[in-house]
């Protein structure tokens, strides 16, 4: 177990622009290819900035577009800089990309591995690593593809109930896919695995799954989907006959919570709760609010921060913050999501962050973390630390830049550790120095 020791977190110097000319139109190759995870324009964080935040922005390098923001807030937020001594161990190495975590014991993280389709345990006090465990679905694991998210029921101590989100083959093309099995009491298999909702319609690609899964406070789960990434599935995300680009509300046997905002509708799906999203990767409630946040990829620039009500459109593809990957405008160029009837981000990346997990710091460990939102920047590569308050965006930080990593996924403990999983195979660990 390695151990790297930060009297501060510093923000490092990343140079990517390599990865712009190699990733540009690559979208139709690998998650490790595909602009959403690798199309980065040059990038470099700031070593300025303290926790009460300057003027100076975080982001430091050109932006990749023209376009101005709805309101001052919505991008480049001040610096900001943790003032916590922090501790950061990487836990485990050697894993294939460990795409989503859960923890279900104290200490003790469910990890998903996307390509092998594996479900392992780690110990996050000793590093150990199960061997896999028996009863995962069979995936179609091609690019962006593959075991993608996992959770636990609310009543997890009695029921033993894991989900776990995955890139499915069914007639017609690809879904994602939900499904459940019974975590048994020698912790070596799901038992009983069953698909409980597939997001129909199929799709012959094998990119913007989304998959991420959440639950809410009456123990229904939230879903994310991708709308597939092709110019010809995109604006299936408009429509509402198509779970794609959808965020998603279903019960734990997979139908349609009833009060979702379409159940009525009778040309619409019922499991629909908001639209007009490209490809989410990151979900979670803010505790200082109760407010359900996202995030999502955008295309070349343009990743936003949204917080999602119900039936709420928030405009993909019609309007976007970004330009398409050769550089010209998506849709003539049209930014203004209010102006056309959508939601506008309550805070948008230009350039890209690649933005994938996140997780709100819902704890006292690191009191200044308190509230705070973690995002997993796959390109560049840092953990993205955002301050909220009221609703907007008033400081960012990035950590671990000199990592050279693909943060993929943030989760925190019951202890308070950030923990951040990454395409690279590694577990990391931050905590408050001793």
């Amino acid at each position: 177990m390695m151990k790297i020791t930060w009297s501060r977190m510093m923000f490092g110097t990343m140079l990517m622009s390599s990865m712009v000319l190699a990733a540009c139109g690559d979208d139709e190759a690998s998650d490790e290819g595909s602009t959403d995870d690798s199309d980065a324009p040059t990038e470099e964080s700031s070593g300025e900035g303290t926790e009460e935040g300057t003027n100076e922005s975080a982001e430091t390098e050109p932006k990749v577009t023209e376009f101005e923001p709805a309101f001052p807030e919505q991008t480049r937020a001040p610096a900001v800089e943790t003032e916590t001594e922090l501790d950061t161990e990487v836990v485990v190495e050697g894993l294939g990309v460990s795409w989503g975590m859960e923890e279900f014991e104290t200490n003790r993280i469910l990890v998903t591995q996307r390509d092998a389709a594996e479900l392992l345990i780690v110990n996050l006090e000793d590093g150990s690593v199960s061997d896999p465990i028996e009863g995962t679905p069979e995936v179609n694991n091609e690019d962006q593809g593959g075991l993608l998210d996992v959770t636990v029921a609310p009543d997890f101590e009695e029921s033993r109930m894991v989900f776990l989100t995955f890139s499915e083959d069914i007639e017609g093309g690809t879904v994602t896919s939900v499904g459940k099995g019974m975590l048994s009491e020698d912790e070596t298999s799901l038992e009983d695995f069953e698909v409980i909702f597939q997001a129909t319609p199929a799709y012959e690609g094998t990119l913007h799954y989304g998959g991420r899964i959440i639950f809410d406070d009456e123990d229904n789960l939230f879903l994310t989907t991708g709308e597939r990434s092709d110019v010809e599935s995109r604006d299936r995300a408009q429509e509402l006959d198509a779970y794609l680009g959808k965020v998603i509300h279903i019960t734990q046997d997979g139908e349609p919570v009833e009060s979702n905002p379409f159940v009525e509708d009778e040309d619409a799906l019922d499991g629909i709760y908001s639209y007009g999203h490209r490809n989410i990767q990151g979900i979670d409630y803010n505790p200082a609010t109760g407010d359900l946040w996202i995030v999502e990829f955008g295309p070349q620039a343009g990743d936003e921060l949204n917080i999602i009500e119900p039936g709420n459109n928030y405009g993909w593809p019609v309007v976007s913050y970004g330009l398409e990957y050769s550089g010209e405008f998506v849709n003539d160029g049209v930014s203004e999501h209010e102006e056309q009837g959508f939601v506008e981000p309550r805070y948008y990346w230009d350039p890209t962050s690649a933005p994938s997990g996140m997780s709100f710091y819902d704890n006292d460990a690191i009191p200044e973390w308190e509230n705070n939102m973690f995002i997993g920047g796959l390109a560049p590569n840092y953990i993205v630390r955002v301050v909220v308050e009221d609703d907007m965006i008033v400081g960012e930080e990035r950590l671990l830049t000199d990592e050279v990593e693909r943060f993929r996924d943030i989760l925190v403990t019951e202890d308070g550790a950030l923990i951040a999983s990454t395409d690279g195979g590694s577990i990391y660990q931050i905590t408050a120095a001793e």
